[in-house]
C-alpha cells in the first residue's frame, strides 16, 4: 500500500470544517487531485496527510491557528470603489459575506477577500485572511490513490 510523502501527487476526498461548518468538502462531488507542496493546500494540512495510507478515511483536528495561521488585523483592508470598478463589474453590488476574487501583482493568479462591510460610498471592507485563519480545523480525508 501507498502512504502519503511530500511530493505525493493524491486523489483525494476532503473536507475542511471550522466552527461554523464546512469550507470546503468534495465528498458530495468527485475527488479532488492535487500534489503536496504545490501549495493547493496550506503546509500545516499537508503535514497531517503525511504517513497516511492509501483507502484510509479519518477525520483530525487541528488546533486554532495551526492549519492557516493566526487571524491578521493588518489583512482587513478598505478597497476604493473606483479600484474595484477597475477590477470588475462597476454595476455589482457586495454584500456582507460575498467571497470577490483578486489578481495577483504579477496576473499570473488570484487571492480572495471575504466582504465585511460596504460604505455608503461604495467602498468595500474586506478580509484578506483564510476563512479558517485562528480557528479549529477538523479536516476529514479518505485516499483513494496516492503516486
Amino acid at each position: 500500500m501507498s502512504t502519503v510523502q511530500p511530493g505525493s501527487f493524491l486523489t483525494l476526498h476532503y473536507r475542511l470544517a471550522g466552527p461554523h461548518g464546512d469550507v470546503i468538502n468534495t465528498f458530495t462531488d468527485k475527488p479532488a487531485t492535487l500534489s503536496l507542496g504545490s501549495g493547493e493546500l496550506s503546509p500545516a494540512v499537508e503535514q497531517h496527510l503525511l504517513g497516511l495510507e492509501e483507502g484510509v478515511h479519518t477525520t483530525l483536528q487541528i488546533a486554532a491557528g495551526e492549519a492557516f495561521g493566526e487571524h491578521n488585523p493588518d489583512m482587513v483592508q478598505w478597497v476604493a470603489r473606483k479600484l474595484m470598478n477597475e477590477l470588475g463589474d462597476p454595476m455589482e453590488k457586495y454584500t456582507l459575506g460575498d467571497v470577490v476574487q483578486f489578481p495577483t501583482p504579477d496576473g499570473m493568479g488570484a487571492y480572495a477577500g471575504t466582504v465585511l462591510q460596504v460604505s455608503e460610498d461604495g467602498a468595500v471592507q474586506f478580509d484578506f485572511n483564510h476563512p479558517l485563519a485562528g480557528q479549529p480545523v477538523t479536516l476529514e480525508v479518505k485516499i483513494i490513490g496516492v503516486l
